[in-house]
This record gives C-alpha cells, structure tokens and sequence, in this order.
C-alpha cells in the first residue's frame, strides 16, 4: 500500500511532465492517422494546397484549442469589454505584453509539435513541395535525372511519373531529408529558445528556488480546495433553494463571495514586493489591495494558471 501512495504522489507531482508527454504521444497518433486514413496526395497542381492545409489547418485548430483550454486567457480577457482597464491597467503596458506572450507560448506547444512530428513523417511536405512551380526547385530536385523529371515531378508521391522507380525514389528522399532537416531545425531551435527563456526568467526571479517550489506546492493545493469547496457550496445553494421551492419556505441564509469580491480573486497574480501574497485569494483574505507598485512577473506565471487547465 505505501509503495502504491509514492507511486501515485510521484505521478501526481510530475503531472505537467506526464501531460506534455501524453500530449506529444496524442499528437503522434494523430499525425499517424491522418497520414493513413484521411491523406491523400492529389498528385496534381493542387499538391502545394492540399500539403500545406495538412500540415497547416490541425496545427490552427490546436492553437485555438490552447487559448481556449488556457485559464489565462479567460483572467485576461473576461469583462474586458466592459471594462478595459482589466485588460491592461495603466502604466503596465509592458507587463500586459508578457502576459500576452505567455498565453501565446503555452498555446503553441500543441502546434508547434503537431508540425514537427509531420515534418519529421515528411508525407505532408513531400506532396506540398512536389507541387511547387519553381524552376530553380525543380532543377534542383531534378539534377541528372531524365528530361521527363521536372515535368512530372508532382507524381512522384504517388509513383505514377514517367521516370524510372529509382529516379523516383531519389526524388522523393530529396523531398523527406528536406522535411525531416526542418523539422529538426525547429525542435533544436524551441528546446533552444525554452532553455533561454527558462534561465532568464530564473535569473530575473525575485524570490528563491525552494520558496518557488512551496509556492507552487500551495496554488496546487489551493486549487485543489478551491474546487472542493465550489462543489460543496454549489451543492448547498441547490439543496437550499429546491428545499425551499418545494417546500413553499423561507430559504436560510448562506453566506456566499460579493461580486467585488469575484472580480479580486479572478484577476491576474501580480507581484508585490512588500508582501508575501502567493496568489489573488491569498491577497484578498489578507486585506491586502493592488498597489500601482505591483509588478507582472513572468516567474510567476504558474500562480494563476499559465499551463493549460
């Protein structure tokens, strides 16, 4: 029994690790798929369309999908219409554009790995670039090979051109060492660009390794209570109100949050120097107010929900 609670508490802390690799093993599959099932290379003029859409449109559809599943984006931009001040307070323009460019980032993960698994397949970019009317390409592409290569080079995904089978194939390594040096061109520069984003954001940090860890420890549980008690006072406000419907009585009083008192809890983290608030909820049972002084830091992004929910 001990070792099955150190195995669950170990995958309950790697969670976000445990998330990406699943999200990188879904993407895979899913890659697979469409390569398998729903691909099919025209082996016309329309390759370039039809190659770029495959590589393109799913990795659209996931950046969408990862501002919508971002909690971040919701802080950010619920009752922005209303009031435009919630969407950049004043005097903090600078911060407001991190905060943009972290919702940003954590929405391109999907994407981004959904265009680096098909380039590494290579099919959707092998059948996009064998329809591209560029003659230098196209030479390239058909360096001493017949006279009948550069005509009929949007064949070659499909094995119908009117070169021989070994012609063919070259092309078509060509095309897949192509697609598979960009792809890892843009996994080595991502990782590349995490790293310094990571070490840059440690540098700039303003409080210490381990207190980072505690604090990431208490917004985990805090929102763990914090669901548990939303579906404890749900529950009692419905119970409450049908009792009191059904029963044709008075309903009992249950304290419940002002709206004012939402709207603190629900804004963005910023970092106050001063005070050792670790999220909105923190400063806001504390008594402590938003002082002009409080600072967005990227660090701390993970307090109000910079990952994907």
């Amino acid at each position: 029994m001990d070792a099955f609670q150190t195995v669950v508490k170990f995958l309950i802390s790697q969670k976000t690790t445990i998330g990406y690799s699943a999200m990188a093993l879904l993407t895979v599959g899913g890659e697979r798929l469409f390569s398998i099932v729903a691909f099919k290379c025209p082996c016309s003029s329309q390759n370039l369309t039809y190659g770029l859409v495959f590589l393109s449109a799913p990795a659209l559809v996931l950046l969408i999908l990862g501002f919508f599943l971002s909690s971040r984006t919701w802080k950010l931009f619920t009752g922005c219409c209303l009031s435009p001040r919630k969407l950049c307070l004043r005097g903090h323009s600078l911060q407001c554009i991190v905060v943009l460019g972290q919702i940003i980032a954590g929405a391109l993960v999907a994407p981004v790995m959904w265009i680096c698994v098909a380039l590494l397949n290579g099919t959707f970019y092998e059948c996009a670039l064998s329809g591209w009317e560029n003659d230098s390409f196209r030479s390239y592409l058909c360096q001493n090979k017949s006279p009948s290569c550069k005509a009929s080079v949007y064949r070659v995904p499909c094995g119908k051109t009117k070169m021989n089978a070994s012609d063919n194939e070259d092309v078509l390594l060509v095309l897949r060492a192509q697609s598979q040096v960009i792809g890892w061109s843009l996994i080595a520069s991502t990782a590349i660009a995490l790293l310094l984003v990571s070490c840059y954001s440690a540098c700039r940090s303003q409080v210490s390794y381990l207190q980072e860890m505690f604090w990431r420890k208490y917004i985990e549980k805090e929102r763990q209570h914090f669901e548990q008690f939303s579906d404890d006072y749900a529950t009692k406000l419905a119970d409450r109100n049908l009792k009191s419907f059904f029963e044709n009585t008075k309903p009992d009083p249950l304290p419940l949050p002002s709206n004012n008192a939402w709207e603190e809890i629900s804004a963005l983290y910023s970092f106050n120097r001063a005070h050792q608030y670790y999220s909105t909820l923190h400063r806001y049972v504390e008594g402590g107010k938003r002082e002009s002084n409080e600072d967005i830091q990227p660090a701390f992004g993970f307090v109000d929900g910079g990952q994907i929910i």
